[in-house]
């Protein structure tokens, strides 16, 4: 991790969708000024399962796999965080310890906010306050929706319904189909679905031959939208 030079909140391209995003200038150059920009390089850890928190994460740019370990030491990718993203936040209003640990799945450029200075802005500003709130909720709504699915969907839907999730949050028109602009090991893929490498390589296989997808070395693109929603079993 190394300090970036000062980003300001208002040219931050993150900015719009971001829990700050109804602030006006004046609110945005405080929190400007209250914050430490860091750059972390690929495979560098922002917390740790099991430490205390002591703020709040801004995700500007890149991506960080957001995972957990078991009882059994096993690791688990919970979620893929992105441009615009919090982390860090429940462990802040619930007073726990983070329940899971922050890695940078390439280079990235992250926020900093101190819990003493979050829990003030969020008493001085209803708007980031409601935005929060829904933050979590949403976060919820995810993760119940996640667990649902591991329940009453086989490996190969689970594994279309992660590539349309990917294509909503990382997803690029162009002309061979839709490029997934975001860059994951068999490994990590095969965690966040719940199975064995050998198996996602498998399925991932299938998928190409039956004209759903395409991949170019690491990078993946959607050819057959309407197909993958259907294999997937689900409705938008």
């Amino acid at each position: 991790m190394s300090k970036a030079a000062k980003l300001e909140c208002e040219n931050c391209p993150s900015q719009h969708k971001g829990i700050f995003c109804e602030l006006e200038s004046l609110a945005l150059k405080n929190v400007s000024e209250n914050k430490v920009v860091n750059k972390y390089k690929k495979g560098q850890t922002l917390f740790v399962q099991g430490n205390p928190p002591f703020g709040m994460y801004c995700v500007s740019t890149g991506n960080i796999k957001i995972s957990q370990v078991g009882e059994d030491g096993k690791e688990s990718i919970v979620r893929i965080a992105s441009a615009g993203d919090v982390l860090g936040h429940r462990s802040i209003f619930t007073e726990q310890y983070y329940n899971a640990t922050a890695t940078a799945v390439e280079d990235c450029t992250v926020c900093f906010l101190d819990k003493k200075y979050i829990l003030k802005l969020v008493k001085e500003s209803p708007a980031v306050a409601t935005n929060i709130i829904s933050k979590l909720g949403k976060d919820l709504g995810a993760a119940e929706k996640r667990l649902t699915s591991f329940y009453q969907k086989n490996v190969r839907e689970r594994l279309a319904e992660f590539l349309l999730l990917l294509k909503e949050s990382h997803g690029v028109k162009e002309a061979e189909g839709i490029r997934l602009d975001i860059k994951l090991t068999r490994e990590e893929m095969a965690s966040i679905i719940a199975t064995a490498p050998e198996t996602l390589i498998r399925f991932m296989s299938e998928l190409k031959q039956e004209g759903f997808i395409e991949q170019k070395g690491k990078t993946i693109y959607i050819t057959d939208e309407p197909g993958l929603l259907e294999f997937a079993n689900i409705l938008y």
